[in-house]
């Protein structure tokens, strides 16, 4: 049984933590792949994900000037400007960032009444 759920971590953060096992720890990758419940063939190939840091800047800037829109909206604002991004994708991304819809304050009312 491994000491980390399969759930509970993805990939990157599962290779990070095969790292600090094996460096700070000095475990060898077989035991340290084991700890963190990944094959070591897993940890050995390398992620074909593909870079998203500019992406990721442009939504979380948006999502910034525009705080009422979603991710929905957010990518017909992404299309115009040129971005070719899958819903899905965009939708994993705003996620992963903790973007959220920021609501609207309440109904004002006189104090004391």
């Amino acid at each position: 049984m491994s000491a980390i759920g399969p759930r509970t971590m993805d990939a990157c953060a599962r290779r990070r933590a095969v790292d600090w096992a094996m460096t700070q720890n000095g475990c060898r990758q077989r035991r340290a792949c084991d700890l963190a419940g990944m094959d070591p063939r897993v940890y050995r190939r390398p992620s074909a994900r593909p870079d998203d840091r500019d992406l990721r800047a442009r939504s979380k800037a948006l999502s910034s000037e525009r705080w009422r829109f979603g991710y929905r909206r957010l990518h017909i604002l992404l299309r115009r400007e040129g971005w070719a991004v899958n819903w899905k994708k965009l939708y994993r991304i705003y996620k992963e960032e903790g973007l959220t819809v920021c609501k609207r304050g309440g109904r004002k009312r006189a104090l004391g009444t």
